[in-house]
């Protein structure tokens, strides 16, 4: 930024680092129904909580991402080590970021039709969560049924994706959309008289300590600290351990964001996109 300015002279905005959060949901809802422009077709779906051991599976790679063309056993086997039932696992037809998308229907006519336009609304709604626009992390979506026109003209892209997205999305808002924040976990080194002051710094930005050592005049501390949380984190350990401290990032996840700043981070996010103030509610008549 200073080389910018100076050398080159050109005027910069400059704002504040986002936070990005994700959308997820913390209990099982549905069926819930969603309906198409056109009042012709309907969509029900069951959402919930995709088992941690599933989405970190995913996020690792063991299990791929994206549309499961066929069942191969490796990825059926996938799911299976990671907790899931073996049915279920077969009735897996997407994977998108974190987020699974299971077909669960019966027989239903029409259906393969439409389903490349359900796994388009699924991703859409996936990456734009419904409360603050956020991408959706660690979701079960159930397609359970369809109620559809006989007539393809009536189920064509403008008609089925809205439809689902809608099902998604009241679902997810019914069940109570909870926002996941970025976590990181560290490292810091320093002379151990200052362990005390580091432990202060950690805590007073919401931080939890994991693991302390000590070897003769050296410590070491691993915690876990709030991505929001970090922005000027290396000046305030220089000044808190007289330059003599130092951090190293090792690994980071999504947790629940605290129930007691929830409201305030969803105001500002709303307000920042400026989207309305007032929450969306779900869409049922």
């Amino acid at each position: 930024m200073y080389r910018i300015q100076h050398d080159k002279h050109l005027e910069v905005i400059q704002s504040p680092p986002i936070v990005v959060y994700r959308e997820a949901i913390v209990k099982k809802f549905g069926p819930i129904e969603g309906k198409s422009p056109n009042r012709h077709n309907k969509l029900y779906v069951t959402v919930e909580p995709l088992d941690k051991n599933i989405v970190d599976a995913i996020q690792s790679g063991a299990i791929p991402e994206g549309k499961m063309k066929k069942k191969k056993d490796d990825v059926v086997n996938a799911f299976i080590e990671a907790g899931m039932d073996r049915d279920e696992a077969k009735s897996v037809i997407y994977v998108h970021k974190g987020n699974i998308l299971v077909e669960a229907t019966r027989g239903l006519v029409h259906l393969n039709e439409i389903i490349e336009m359900v796994m388009d609304g699924f991703k859409m709604t996936m990456d734009s969560g419904p409360i603050v626009k956020e991408p959706c992390r660690g979701l079960k979506i159930i397609l359970n049924d369809a109620k559809l026109h006989e007539d393809s003209i009536h189920r064509g892209p403008g008609q089925m994706i809205p439809c689902i997205r809608q099902s998604i999305s009241n679902a997810l808002l019914l069940s109570g959309v909870a926002l996941l924040e970025p976590i990181q976990t560290i490292r810091l080194d320093m002379p151990v008289e200052y362990l005390s002051a580091v432990t202060k710094l950690i805590i007073g930005r919401r931080g939890q300590l994991l693991e302390t050592t000590q070897e003769g005049d050296h410590a070491t501390v691993k915690a876990k600290v709030p991505v929001a949380e970090m922005f000027g984190f290396t000046s305030a350990l220089r000044s808190g351990t007289s330059g003599r401290g130092a951090w190293f990032l090792q690994d980071q996840d999504f947790e629940k964001l605290p129930s007691s700043l929830q409201n305030d981070v969803v105001s500002k996010l709303r307000k920042r996109k400026g989207l309305p103030a007032d929450l969306p509610r779900p869409i049922l008549d």
